[in-house]
């Protein structure tokens, strides 16, 4: 009885990882073996820098708005400490896209920020040096 190879399906699994390496250099596109290895690599490196991309483009956005912000006389992290003690829930994309694209919408966003900063300050409680000597 003659050996069954499943030749069919084998030859279909490796035409699918040749077309995956296809425009690879040198035997990485022409045999299996290799083939095969550099399309496993690339798939892992694939996974990764889907990861990379996220945390790369959020470090532009802050980047982009730190740079706006410090125009206006604010840091990126006071802008930001700003915005939440004035309860603007507003994300760093959208910052990013107004620090780049309308400069004026930015701009009311600091000022926003910049209030809701001195209110905080003028709220925490000063001691005075006359009440700490009174303590001792």
């Amino acid at each position: 009885m003659p050996r069954a190879t499943n030749s069919p399906a084998s030859r279909d699994r490796r035409r699918k990882v040749l077309k995956l390496a296809k425009g690879y250099r040198g035997s990485h596109h022409r045999l299996f073996k290799t083939a095969k290895q550099s399309v496993d690599h690339a798939g892992q490196y694939a996974y990764r820098d889907r990861k990379t991309r996220k945390r790369e483009i959020r470090a532009l956005w802050i980047a982009r708005i730190n740079a706006a912000a410090r125009n206006y006389g604010l840091s990126y992290n006071r802008l930001v400490y700003g915005l939440h003690k004035a309860h603007m829930n507003v994300n760093r994309k959208m910052l990013a896209d107004l620090a780049v694209k309308d400069e004026e919408a930015f701009a009311k966003f600091v000022e926003l920020a910049k209030s809701a900063l001195s209110n905080s300050l003028k709220n925490i409680p000063s001691t005075s040096s006359s009440e700490s000597q009174s303590d001792e």
